[in-house]
């Protein structure tokens, strides 16, 4: 049988990646795929320094939609990144009857509604394992490990560079500025790290996420989204005296008035499994009605670990790639037609527990005036503790049982506001994950 022809857009450090397992491991792939998968063609911004690392043995080529556009190439795998030419090239290569992989989860967070309709218009496969959570299999999991179940939620440590940071914060004890010095130093921070830190790379991950344990939309724009910038270090202290860990999590969660989608710092228990994920891993629980908690961990990024999921892609699609489009796995789990308008929850209807931690003035009373404003709103306290903080100041720290946060929003603002609380409360969500 002939050998399937891959166009290779980019050849960084993914692409790179890619072409050394697709030739190191060609005859492993082929016994798995059924014949021999190969690139044929690569397009790239510097042509020369790509022959460098590739030969004289395939066509390099700087203008991408040359590929696209080539009746010899099967399959295009997208790898430069953005939403603006990239978007354009794999909707291109749809239209020219080709199948997709990609890793590239901004563009299929943004515009993967229009993508997938088009692919399924022109009976074509988009994938992107490694758009998620690098080397782990999360995808393949929900859409067809996990079938039998009606996920209850999804809950991931899905950003290795924010959890490098946090466990450099807890263990070393270093601020968030120093963390993220260590985490552009060893290159798993950007020189430009907002989207990291800003809990957007984790909410475009999530937005899909969502979509294939729920069957709905891609609706990364109605994500909640919060980064870890404002953390201080004395947080994750206090959170691991009260027996927790603080991870940036996206959660989403199945409620009977719609879906939670949001992603921000989370105290979760100590001793539970995503508690114990260090590092730049990453990790993806998820809790089906049948089987119960499931727990995906290993490398999110990287090389290899992404190639590792595109070339998964690719000997899915190589397999596939001659079944009626009506049999194949549909894109996002669900049949196309079957795909629900279930709401995007807002956030003040969310419910949860809460950390909250407020510098006030030491003198009687002031706890019990806290307290009662919490509670004129439903709000009751879990825990607590106090601390002296310089002269005359004290630092409280509280845990509240499950409230809906639109009701934590009110009562805060009416916290601050009072004359003896002399700094912003500090406001931190808590997940059992049970």
């Amino acid at each position: 049988m002939s050998s399937i022809k891959v166009g290779l857009l980019g050849l960084g450090v993914v692409g790179g990646g890619v072409w050394k397992v697709l030739n190191t491991n060609a005859e492993e792939i082929a016994r798995r795929a059924g014949r021999r998968i190969e690139v044929s063609a690569v397009a790239v911004r510097d042509v020369d320094k790509a022959r460098s690392l590739v030969g004289d043995t395939l066509k390099i080529v700087d203008d991408p939609m040359l590929i696209v556009r080539d009746p010899s190439i099967d399959i295009v795998v997208e790898l430069i990144g953005g939403d603006t030419l990239a978007r354009e090239l794999i909707m291109e290569a749809i239209a020219q009857g080709k199948h997709v992989v990609t890793a590239n989860k901004a563009l299929l967070a943004e515009h993967g509604n229009e993508i997938f309709q088009a692919a399924r218009a022109r009976g074509v496969m988009v994938t992107f394992e490694g758009a998620v959570a690098g080397g782990i299999p999360i995808v393949k999991a929900i859409r067809e490990g996990l079938t039998a179940n009606r996920i209850e939620w999804v809950a991931g440590i899905i950003n290795g560079t924010t959890n490098f940071i946090l466990t450099q914060m807890l263990a070393q004890g270093q601020s968030f500025d120093e963390a993220l010095s260590d985490a552009q130093r060893l290159g798993y921070a950007e020189a430009d790290p907002t989207f990291d830190i800003e809990g957007i790379d984790a909410a475009h991950k999530l937005s899909l996420l969502a979509s294939l344990a729920f069957g709905i939309p891609v609706q990364f724009e109605k994500a909640y989204t919060e980064g870890i910038t404002h953390l201080a270090q004395e947080d994750l202290a206090h959170a691991e005296r009260l027996g927790y860990r603080v991870k940036l999590l996206g959660i989403t969660r199945r409620r009977p008035e719609g879906i939670e989608l949001r992603v921000h710092p989370t105290l979760v228990p100590a001793d539970s499994m995503l508690a114990s994920v260090q590092g730049a891993m990453n990790a993806v629980l998820v809790r089906g009605d049948v089987v119960g908690p499931t727990l995906y961990y290993g490398q999110g990024a990287g090389d290899m670990p992404t190639a590792s999921a595109v070339v998964a892609d690719l000997v899915d699609v190589t397999r596939l790639q001659a079944a009626d489009p009506g049999h194949r796995v549909p894109y996002l789990a669900f049949q196309p037609d079957a795909m629900d308008d279930t709401p995007i929850l807002e956030m003040a209807d969310v419910i949860s527990s809460y950390y909250l931690r407020l510098r006030v003035q030491d003198r009687p009373g002031v706890l019990a005036d806290i307290a009662r404003l919490l509670s004129e709103v439903g709000i009751s306290i879990g825990s607590m503790f106090q601390e002296p903080y310089g002269d005359n100041e004290a630092e409280i720290i509280f845990l509240t049982h499950q409230a809906r946060e639109g009701d934590i929003d009110s009562a805060l603002q009416r916290i601050a506001g009072l004359p003896f609380v002399h700094s912003g409360v500090t406001r931190l969500r808590v997940e059992s994950l049970s």
